[in-house]
């Protein structure tokens, strides 16, 4: 079936306990919108929708010619697909996976390993670590947002331990002394010092991190103050991977120790993290989100009320459409029959391929695609 290039897909959703329940969930959302036939439990979490080739989650192809068959069946017998760029540099296999989070308590205290780390890991404790590919991923707020990320500058951080006495309780003196020198120190000293702070939270004793928290919330409580998490959702690329170092906040495996030694104790405002979106010079209604890593890029296409025909243009790499508000109908000449796209549809576009988009009237639209700009 090497001329189909251009089909939808059907996503594989992951069920994770800190996912928002039901209706209230945008993955349930984009699910039922899509395929009015599935039912959605109004006391299950849906937590991601994964759009990719992943072994955990592999979609499958839409297409009454190929049953059952999923997109990493399909790549695997067409790896032209991939454009030759991609098909090279990642033997053969789609390097990103795509994903909508709908967000409902916190995730895991969690950081991903390097390829090298990765690698080693899964070598190691397959059993733990099944995958041997590495994680960096990004994430575009679809609602309002926060997340932890790095070390926040250490006078930040200093700040936290002469004003927390919790807080410097559960570190200890001795390391939060360090860390007060280490202000006017090298890089490397702060490094360091943060290092042996950070570990020593993470490695404290349950009964003392209880009974210091126990303090810090009737003291706040008594002051009047209060913290409200409200739940997001968001889209998300990353390498095609599910390899993730735990620390806490999850019924998984929890490695404190493998989390402290990894991680890159620079610390950095927060403003250091964020990826602006560029315009792009030759789409007006594409936004792209290019990290300085090979595997995954996104664009972000606001397509306006008032065009009727837009053209998603071909790239030379494989790319997955989401469709996250509007209706169209889709045509290409790499597909069989046109294709009714609506909130929810998800499109796996070969490389080389274009989509013409015919809009239904005063709607405009919302895309997310993602994509490898080698």
């Amino acid at each position: 079936m090497a001329e189909l290039r251009v089909f939808p897909l059907s996503c594989a959703v992951q069920n994770y306990a800190w996912g928002k329940l039901g209706q209230d969930s945008e993955v349930a959302k984009l699910l039922a919108s899509n395929d009015p036939m599935v039912q959605i439990e109004a006391e299950k979490p849906y937590a991601e929708l994964w759009m990719g080739a992943h072994p955990k989650g592999d979609a499958v192809i839409l297409d009454n010619r190929i049953p059952q068959k999923t997109l990493g069946q399909w790549i695997a017998d067409n790896p032209g697909c991939l454009g030759s760029k991609v098909k090279d540099t990642f033997r053969g296999q789609l390097p990103f996976l795509f994903k909508v989070l709908s967000v409902n308590t916190a995730l895991s205290i969690q950081a991903h390993p390097t390829k090298e780390l990765a690698e080693k890991l899964h070598a190691q404790y397959p059993e733990h670590y099944p995958d041997a590919n590495h994680k960096p991923e990004m994430a575009i707020a679809l609602t309002p947002f926060e997340g932890m990320c790095g070390f926040r500058p250490v006078q930040e951080i200093v700040a936290f331990l002469q004003n927390v006495p919790e807080f410097r309780t559960l570190i200890g003196n001795v390391a939060a002394e360090q860390l007060e020198r280490s202000v006017s120190d090298d890089p490397r000293g702060v490094a360091a010092a943060l290092r042996v702070c950070f570990t020593r939270m993470m490695k404290s004793e349950k009964k003392v991190f209880v009974d210091q928290l126990n303090m810090l919330v009737k003291r706040i409580s008594q002051e009047g103050w209060f913290c409200c998490f409200c739940s997001t959702d968001c889209i998300e690329c990353m390498a095609c991977s599910d390899n993730t170092v735990r620390a806490g906040l999850t019924p998984k495996y929890i490695d404190v120790l493998t989390l402290c030694e990894m991680l890159n104790y620079t610390p950095a405002p927060s403003s250091s993290k964020l990826l602006v979106p560029v315009q792009s010079r030759l789409d007006p209604y594409v936004y792209l989100y290019d990290p300085p890593i090979p595997d995954f890029a996104v664009m972000r296409i606001e397509i306006p009320a008032s065009i009727k025909l837009y053209l998603v243009s071909a790239i030379d790499s494989a790319s997955i459409l989401l469709v996250v508000q509007g209706t169209a109908v889709g045509t290409s000449t790499a597909a069989v029959s046109e294709m009714a796209l609506r909130r929810g549809s998800v499109l796996f576009i070969s490389a080389n391929e274009s989509v013409s988009l015919h809009l239904s009237a005063g709607e405009g639209m919302l895309l997310f695609r993602a994509c490898c700009l080698l």
